[in-house]
Order: structure tokens, then C-alpha cells, then sequence
């Protein structure tokens, strides 16, 4: 039989939120895990962006500027993989936001069984995507996402992961759980487990928000493909590589 690993858990959540976090303990109060809550960054309480946000570059190169929550949204989940680096553990990752299927402990139980298997794996996602089969466990698919499922309500990753995602993020230009699947970016596959075994409670997100933003179009998204192009020419690690 293939031994487990201990883990670390945190749930990334606004201090503020005691409705969230009470509804995260009795969740959690279902599991046998040892957790902790990591008290996120409010990107509306910021007295300014963190240099590692460039506004005018990600206007060019997205089309669109990132909200200050989601910004603060990004620097909670370093927050996270900065403790998985600096601890050496396998981490699971919450935001407060979350509900538990049955057969959640089953699930985490057999992954960290085959943790050697993986080094990022999404438990949760917003949407659907087609996905490729890598290997049918007992309860659950591990599989390779095609799209991009959106979303971080729930994943799990181990050390190494924790350090090439860091490693790969001075700049921050993108939504975090869009930048989870920018393989081009950091290498990394993230892996999903199917059928999730997170939920969302469909609740307003306090860390981050995308009010209104419609899909980049017509000229505009003509000028962004312009600016990505010229920063894949004169930028020796440009945020969105073409290979």
C-alpha cells in the first residue's frame, strides 16, 4: 500500500468575514483535518498597488485592469504557497467560500497516497472543460484540463509546485486561478480531480470581484495581440509565451 503524507490546510479568508469563517468551521468540522485560517489580503484596504503590479503593462497586455480585489485575491494565494515552500509540506488550499461533497476525506486520503503522481491538483472549478483521463481511481478521475475551469475554491499542490508558481510570478497580470492553468507560464500541469469534490456556495466573493468585464473584442483585443507580440520580442520571460 502506498503511504500518505502529512499535509498543512489553510483557508484563505478576510479576518473580517465571521459569517464565511463560521460556515468554513462547520464544513471543516465534518473532516478529521488539522487546519488553520490564512488571513487574506485586502486588495480595498491597500494604500497602493504592490510594485509587482504594473497598471499601464497589464492594461496593454490583458486589455483590461485587474481589481484591487483581485490583486489582493493573488497576494493571499502567495501567501499560501509561500507557507508550502517554507514549511516543506504538502498544502491544501481553501478560500472561505466552499461547500464539501461526500467523499471529500476519501478523495484527499487517496491523493496524497499517490502524491507522487502529482504536484498541483484543482479539487473545485467553476465551469467544465473537455478533459484528458490520466487515471481512473476507485472514487475518482485524475485528469488534464483543456480549458480553464476558472476559480480557486479549493486545489492542492506540494512544495515544488508552490516554488515554480513563486518563481514565475514577480509580476502579477492575470487573475490567480487564471494563472493556476498558464502552463506556458510556469510549466506546471494542473490536474483535476473529477467529479470535484469542492463546491462553491455561490456566495458574493470578498477577496476578489470582476464586476461587468465583458471579453476583449474587435480593435481592442487587435492591440493587445500588437503588445503581447512586442513583448514576447524585447522580454526574455514575457507573460504570455507563445510556446
Amino acid at each position: 500500500m502506498k503511504e500518505s503524507i502529512p499535509i498543512q490546510v489553510f483557508v484563505i479568508s478576510l479576518e473580517r468575514s465571521l459569517d464565511r469563517r463560521q460556515r468554513v468551521q462547520e464544513q471543516l468540522a465534518k473532516t478529521g483535518i488539522h487546519w488553520t485560517f490564512l488571513n487574506a489580503v485586502d486588495g480595498y484596504a491597500l494604500s497602493k498597488m504592490p510594485p509587482s503590479y504594473n497598471k499601464d503593462k497589464v492594461k496593454r497586455l490583458q486589455g483590461y485592469e485587474l481589481t484591487p480585489g483581485e490583486v489582493g485575491c493573488y497576494l493571499s494565494h502567495i501567501k499560501a504557497w509561500q507557507a508550502c515552500v517554507d514549511n516543506q509540506k504538502t498544502t491544501l488550499v481553501f478560500e472561505d467560500d466552499f461547500l464539501l461533497e461526500a467523499g471529500f476525506d476519501s478523495v484527499l486520503s487517496d491523493l496524497l497516497a499517490i502524491h507522487k503522481a502529482w504536484d498541483l491538483v484543482r479539487l473545485s472549478g467553476i465551469y467544465e472543460t473537455e478533459n484528458c483521463l490520466l487515471e481512473s481511481r476507485k472514487i475518482y478521475d485524475l485528469v488534464q484540463n483543456f480549458g480553464d475551469p476558472c476559480g480557486t475554491a479549493s486545489y492542492i499542490l506540494n512544495p515544488q509546485a508552490a516554488c515554480i508558481l513563486l518563481k514565475n510570478s514577480p509580476d502579477i497580470y492575470e487573475p490567480v486561478d487564471h494563472y493556476l492553468e498558464h502552463f506556458k507560464k510556469h510549466g506546471l500541469r494542473c490536474l483535476a480531480v473529477k467529479p470535484y469534490p469542492i463546491l462553491l456556495a455561490h456566495t458574493r466573493s470578498t477577496i476578489t470581484d470582476r464586476p461587468g468585464r465583458q471579453p476583449v473584442q474587435g480593435w481592442k483585443k487587435k492591440m493587445r495581440s500588437f503588445h503581447r507580440y512586442i513583448d514576447r520580442m524585447i522580454n526574455q520571460s514575457p507573460w504570455f509565451p507563445k510556446t
